[in-house]
């Protein structure tokens, strides 16, 4: 299997994959600005204060990861690329940084006392645990993985989904999104009607643990955001967005964001999820036509390239670090002491990413994320005998494909 014809951007001709209108760095600043918004839903975990405002902060992030994979993707996805090429360059970027910070977490958890269950490891290292319903396996060991599970099957299903998105005619493309943007929104409904009762989750998570797996954690539930990222993609693509700006959408956003505290399921993402595919859509139609945006500064794209390290670094970060400063669980500082306490514990995550980053994910994406070398049939005979390394016929599909970094600012 092998990606249908790339898209085209806006008002253009088929772009060149590395042209400026294929790159999209405001995204990448957004990535910075949904990865800090689930750092300070955790770190809410240390302080007082309106639960569903931080609550939401984390959900409306992980929201905005999902709808972003499918755009992206989608947007930069070149024709004739095998699926086993993109598999490949997805699972160079997610393993080697899930396993090191797993195990990392494993020895923090082992060194202060507290248990490993056994039947945790597997699922965890596999990127499987969002498959099994228990919230107590889902956030095991790597608290934050288990979206990068939902990611895992969006990965696989990406190939078979593309081809699919791209048979649906340019004019049917808002009538697809509105309808698994309806899909969305019917999953909490689904989940307290079908889904078995099963015990609270927490007293700061006010839903029952079976419902809140169905519609937050179950890989094929949040799979509509990532198709929904996939289809808006094409919409922007072939000039079909709306034109509606920044401005607008980021208003919107605040808005529904206001209105989702206290909706119960549909704070998951159904509340929220329809502002977010239009900063997304925004911040792409920004870049591809010139138009000015704030996200897109250098050192916001910068942050955006460590995001994902830093999102993986954060939680043991926060947590570890406050339990050495001994700060108990809803510890009620006041706002100057959260500063003084967010404030350093944010630039350690921030340098462990970078760490992260630089020493092992950037150099794997480099090493496992290329398409493998292979030999052009008209000149294999003659590339035996030529010395030089730049003959056509040894560079025919060694080409970069790193998905999400073909769309970000180089």
């Amino acid at each position: 299997m092998s990606l249908p014809q790339e898209l085209t951007s806006p008002g253009t001709a088929p772009a060149a994959h590395d042209s400026p209108a294929r790159r999209l760095p405001t995204l990448t600043g957004m990535r910075f600005v949904a990865a800090a918004a689930v750092l300070l839903c955790h770190f809410s975990l240390y302080i007082r204060g309106n639960p569903d405002f931080w609550r939401n902060l984390g959900q409306v992030g992980v929201s905005f990861f999902f709808v972003l994979s499918g755009f992206v993707l989608t947007w930069s996805a070149r024709p004739g690329t095998p699926a086993r090429a993109v598999w490949r360059a997805r699972a160079a970027k997610i393993f080697p940084n899930h396993l090191l910070v797993g195990a990392a977490h494993a020895g923090l958890m082992l060194l202060t006392g507290k248990a490993i269950v056994a039947a945790q490891i597997l699922p965890t290292a596999t990127l499987t645990q969002s498959w099994i319903p228990g919230f107590d396996l889902t956030t095991a060991v790597s608290p934050v993985s288990w979206t990068l599970s939902c990611e895992v099957f969006f990965y696989l299903a990406f190939p078979l989904l593309l081809t699919q998105i791209r048979r649906i005619p340019p004019r049917y493309l808002w009538w697809a999104a509105a309808a698994l943007v309806a899909v969305i929104f019917t999953l909490p409904t689904v989940a307290e009607h079908f889904v078995p009762n099963g015990k609270p989750m927490s007293p700061l998570l006010p839903y029952l643990d079976n419902d809140a797996w169905f519609v937050g954690f179950f890989p094929l539930a949040r799979a509509f955001e990532f198709a929904l990222g996939m289809v808006l993609a094409r919409v922007v693509a072939t000039g079909r967005w709306v034109q509606l700006g920044m401005a607008p959408a980021a208003v919107l956003f605040v808005l529904a964001y206001w209105l989702s505290m206290g909706s119960g399921l549909y704070s998951f993402s159904a509340a929220t999820v329809i502002p977010i595919a239009m900063l997304i859509c925004a911040g792409a139609v920004a870049d591809v036509e010139g138009r000015p945006s704030p996200l897109r500064h250098p050192y916001l794209v910068r942050l955006g390239e460590i995001s994902f390290a830093l999102y993986l670094v954060h939680k043991p970060v926060i947590d570890y670090g406050a339990k050495l400063l001994g700060i108990p669980h809803f510890s009620g500082m006041a706002l100057v002491d959260q500063v003084v306490v967010l404030g350093p514990l944010f630039a350690v995550a921030l340098l462990l990413a970078w760490l992260l980053y630089v020493g092992v994910e950037r150099p794997m994406m480099r090493h496992w994320g290329r398409r493998r070398p292979r030999r052009n049939a008209g000149h294999r005979a003659a590339c035996r005998e030529c010395p030089a390394r730049t003959c056509p016929g040894q560079s025919v599909g060694a080409d970069r494909l790193d998905g999400e970094g073909a769309a970000e600012a180089r």
